[in-house]
Order: structure tokens, then C-alpha cells, then sequence
């Protein structure tokens, strides 16, 4: 195993992030227009509309790679359909040693919206240590302070977004 980090996806987000890739890259000589129309104003030094096609460049060709690398070490299925597992695509109810309860999404951002649901991820400390816990299961996790807290896997249902 490498020290890659595999994102859960569904066929559908996959597709959606397959999509809104394809478009940006069939977008790449629109910019790359705009930018030498810019340029041939003249002065670059005072040229907003230069700077500013730069700019728009630069944040798309960085959501590239980011969806790039997002889709290359995408893992692609559908949610669980089973409870009592903490997987990716399950809402889990967890309480903290301290008695707090919170109910979270494992899985990922870039899944779409989840309404109120935080979401965590499964190559998270949080998310790591509840992988494979069983409702009633307690597990450890690293604090950044360098503790660790317990938490304990309340429920765990199925996302039905």
C-alpha cells in the first residue's frame, strides 16, 4: 500500500467530477485566448484584464489537478446498504468520552451536498480509527495535541442523501 489516500466516491459523484473536468480542460484554449487578446493591448504592467485572465488560468488549471488527482485515486462504488458498520457512505452517530454525541457522514467533500451533516473523512485520525468499528465499539484516535480521545459508534445507517 502507498502513502496515497483513496477517496470514496459514488458512480454518480464520479461522473459529476469526470464531467466538470472535461469541461475545464476544453476550456484551456478559451483562456489561453483571452490571455494573448490581453496581451496585445499593450502595457502588461497596467493591464487588469491581463492580470485578471492570468489569474482565472491559474485557479483552473489548480482545480485540474485537483480533480486529477481527486479521480485518479478515486475508489468507486455505491453506499453501503447495510447498518452497524461504520463504512464509507454511513452516517454515524459517535459519543466522545466526555458523553457529547455527534452524528457525521464518513466520506468525502467532494460527494456533493449532505445538508447539515459534517463530514468526515475515512483517512482522517477520526475517520481512520472508526473504519470497521461495529455499533457499541469503542475506538481510539490521535488528538493534533498529541493525546487521543475515545469514541464509541453509537448507530451507523446507511447515507440516504
Amino acid at each position: 500500500m502507498t502513502d496515497t489516500q483513496v477517496t470514496w466516491l459514488t458512480q454518480e459523484a464520479y461522473d459529476r467530477l469526470k464531467g466538470e473536468l472535461d469541461e475545464l480542460i476544453a476550456n484551456r484554449p478559451v483562456i489561453a485566448a483571452e490571455i494573448n487578446a490581453r496581451r496585445e493591448e499593450g502595457d502588461l504592467k497596467e493591464n487588469g484584464g491581463y492580470h485578471a485572465a492570468r489569474e482565472e488560468q491559474g485557479q483552473q488549471e489548480g482545480r485540474i489537478r485537483q480533480l486529477q488527482e481527486l479521480l485518479r485515486t478515486a475508489q468507486v462504488g455505491t453506499a453501503p446498504s447495510t447498518a452497524d458498520t461504520a463504512a464509507p457512505g454511513m452516517v454515524l452517530k459517535i459519543r466522545y468520552d466526555d458523553e457529547d454525541t455527534e452524528t457525521v457522514l464518513l466520506g468525502s467533500r467532494e460527494e456533493g451536498s449532505h445538508g447539515d451533516l459534517q463530514v468526515i473523512s475515512p483517512n482522517s485520525p477520526l475517520g481512520a480509527a472508526l473504519m470497521g468499528a461495529r455499533v457499541g465499539e469503542s475506538r481510539e484516535y490521535p488528538l493534533p495535541d498529541g493525546g487521543s480521545m475515545q469514541v464509541e459508534l453509537v448507530s451507523a445507517e446507511p447515507y440516504r442523501g
